[in-house]
């Protein structure tokens, strides 16, 4: 899992900084670590809640779940009301999150859906509040033909790992590295977009539709 690229003092600083999780919470972060899950960790949810709370977003379509951290996190800032819909292409992820779901008491807000996150999009005829991006890097590009048709106007397209570790400042002819280049000079070029990178751990756009 890319843990970025700041200084590592700094990272630690950071993250030394951040108010204790909650216990369901701890038990998420230490499975991604002793597993090598890839989540998106506390720095970069403690974000993504905040502009969830922002603009007052109650219905969120997340594209890659694992086990549901960042779900989570949603849910909350979501609170009474809100839809999240969960994603992941392994079943026994989205087990191990129902259970996480349960046990943190925001099951109710949250639709778990097994397949692949992009056909899933694909049959959402509804807008969304905020769409977050976390699928394999390759099937970035793929997702910008979807996201703006169904998501509203305020609403962010939030794409996790832009800057891929510092991959990104290197030539690339294929791969996971390639599609991230071309997914950001792409996302950038969207006139129905106003993009930035938040070069936070391990990259966040953040696109807020016209």
């Amino acid at each position: 899992m890319p843990r970025g690229f700041m200084e590592p003092a700094v990272d630690q600083y950071m993250l030394d900084l951040l108010p204790d999780r909650d216990p369901v919470l701890r038990e998420m972060e230490e499975q991604a670590r002793r597993r090598d899950i890839p989540i998106v960790g506390p720095a970069v949810a403690r974000m993504l809640y905040q502009y969830a709370r922002l603009i007052g977003a109650r219905k969120v379509f997340e594209m890659g779940s694992a086990i549901g951290y960042s779900t989570l996190w949603w849910a909350r800032a979501a609170g009474q009301g809100g839809e999240i819909f969960y994603t992941d292409g392994n079943q026994k992820n989205a087990e191990e999150a129902r259970g996480y779901f349960q046990r943190a008491g925001v099951e109710g807000r949250i639709r778990v859906e097994v397949g692949d996150a992009l056909e899933l999009l694909s049959e959402q005829k509804q807008e969304f509040d905020i769409i977050f991006n976390d699928v394999d890097k390759e099937d970035y590009p793929r997702v910008l033909h979807l996201v703006s048709s169904r998501l509203r106007r305020g609403g962010l397209f939030i794409t996790d790992n832009v800057l891929w570790s510092g991959r990104v400042v290197q030539p690339a002819e294929e791969g996971s590295t390639r599609a991230i280049q071309d997914f950001n000079r792409r996302l950038y070029a969207m006139q129905e977009f106003f993009t930035t990178v938040v070069p936070l751990r391990d990259g966040l756009a953040v696109a807020l539709k016209l």
